[in-house]
């Protein structure tokens, strides 16, 4: 396993379309493995796989109640309740603004065995959930911020 290099606001990576993962194998393996500890070592909450420089439809995340690894997800549901909470994002550091997202989704996605299951997300899970399958629609969180975005 290996910590992988995060890509930082201005790759025009950031803002292209991820493709769906097809072959569940070694290859993938080590990409999930690599994107946890990349993640960890980060102490991020969730990072997408485009953020690491690969375009494949892969999401790892930990807001605190356990890590998930999510392949092709997608949210199949959002609460019509928002809220309106502060966001930071790897790829932006020291970059933070509030925004307005679905106070709980639900997400379909399937495991690294290629099995498909259901998460709920809600407070910042579900921020979490939004903000990393934005990544991979090539959609930054700054497109949801509400006023300006601050620097620490």
């Amino acid at each position: 396993m290996a910590i992988r290099n995060i890509v930082k606001l201005g790759d025009p990576i950031l803002s292209k379309k991820s493709r769906p993962v097809e072959n569940f194998d070694e290859k993938l393996f080590t990409i999930l493995d690599d994107m946890k500890d990349t993640l960890y070592k980060a102490e991020g909450a969730g990072l997408a796989a485009v953020q690491v420089g690969i375009l494949r439809r892969v999401v790892v995340m930990d807001c605190g109640d356990g890590y998930l690894e999510l392949v092709n997800p997608e949210i199949v549901e959002r609460s019509e309740e928002v809220q309106h909470e502060t966001e930071g994002c790897l790829s932006l550091p020291g970059k933070f603004g509030v925004t307005e997202r679905p106070k709980s989704v639900i997400v379909k996605a399937q495991n690294r065995e290629g099995k498909w299951c259901l998460y709920k997300g809600e407070g910042l899970k579900a921020r979490c959930f939004c903000h990393e399958i934005d990544h991979l629609d090539g959609i930054l969180y700054t497109s949801h911020v509400i006023g300006e975005l601050e620097s620490n």
